[in-house]
């Protein structure tokens, strides 16, 4: 190239920078450069559980069709706010995104009345898709000799002198808000033992250390019907089909308590519109595809791949739901 050439170079320079910028710029073309690295997904509970292997499986289908690595990372503790506050203090790129459940609105709205959330639900997170619905349930060690969750109550109240130990996911977690709303309603006593993930509280269970405990219902369908745990209800709001026989909490008496499970996935708030899309598609896709169906059916799992407006609509519900009853019991956060 010669002297006289540079004054061309540049301009073609600056013409391939402005159609690069424009590029970046047009609608579209973050969904078009999306992804260009490693997706991660945090779940905020130890490995192990029901919300763990959702991510996990998907994040093995996503893989397959995004072009990149989707990868979990476990960050258990303090109810799952630990891995929610991680995303919501993330860049708002669509590459850090939160697979979490029905703990998400109780643990946050418990954190905010104690005035220690690190994050606000209300507008800290974006939601892409309500992956599955699972079924909660109540289970106890088989040493309880009630056959459902009215007979336990009528048991405790009978006998004042019982030492019962009830477990749960961590402060503000489901089974807490149960344990709570149980000894409110029933004018029972009852003793909150937290755990930082289902799994650990499975193994306590099964051990006889805690003899109440609850979760979503693949988490401890193996050991129900093994017999090395006993379901006491479900929290559905129907009788779910892989426990045909037993009742729902609404059909006990405890109708307050009433609450269908779901994991569902959030990004970072301010995430771009184009992005959200994307992942929801993918996941969509993921939950369709015939090995996640019959895996999803052997955890009694409902696969959904919602759209982002109907995962927000499951979550305002929840905290509508809940946020009285919270405020009356404000369960420890400790």
């Amino acid at each position: 190239m010669t002297p006289r050439d540079f004054p061309h170079a540049r301009r073609r320079l600056a013409g391939a920078t402005l159609a690069a910028l424009a590029l970046a710029a047009a609608p579209g073309a973050w969904a078009q450069a999306y992804p260009s690295k490693s997706v991660k997904i945090v779940v905020p509970f130890p490995a192990g559980g029901t919300t763990d292997i959702v991510a996990r499986l998907v994040a093995q289908r996503m893989s397959e069709t995004m072009g990149q690595s989707v990868v979990v990372e476990n960050r258990g503790g303090a109810g799952g706010s630990l891995g929610a506050d991680a995303v919501a203090k993330a860049p708002p790129d669509g590459y850090t995104i939160l697979m979490h459940n029905i703990t998400f609105p109780l643990a946050s709205i418990s954190l905010a009345l104690a005035g220690r959330s690190p994050y606000n639900i209300d507008t800290d997170f974006a939601p892409i898709s309500n992956v599955v619905n699972v079924p909660l349930v109540i289970t106890a060690h088989p040493s309880v000799a009630a056959k459902d969750l009215r007979e336990f109550v009528a048991q405790l109240r009978a006998n004042r002198s019982l030492q019962v130990n009830y477990g749960s996911t961590g402060p503000g977690s489901f089974m807490n808000v149960v344990g709570e709303a149980l000894k409110r309603d029933a004018k029972i006593e009852m003793t909150h033992i937290p755990f930082k993930g289902a799994a650990p509280l499975k193994l306590e269970l099964l051990a006889g250390r805690v003899q109440l405990g609850g979760d979503q219902i693949s988490s401890s369908l193996a050991e129900i019907r093994k017999g090395t745990l006993k379901a006491l209800a479900t929290n559905a709001t129907a009788r779910v089909p892989a426990l045909p026989d037993v009742p729902t909490v609404r059909e006990l008496g405890f109708a307050s308590i009433e609450a269908n499970g779901w994991n569902g996935l959030f990004a970072p708030a301010k995430t771009p519109r184009e992005v959200i899309e994307r992942l929801q598609k993918e996941v969509a896709a993921a939950v369709r595809h015939p090995d996640l169906v019959r895996r999803f059916g052997e955890l009694a799992a409902e696969p959904l791949g919602s759209t982002p407006a109907e995962l927000d609509a499951v979550l305002r519900g929840q905290l509508a739901q809940f946020r009285p009853i919270l405020t009356e019991l404000k369960p420890s956060v400790d």
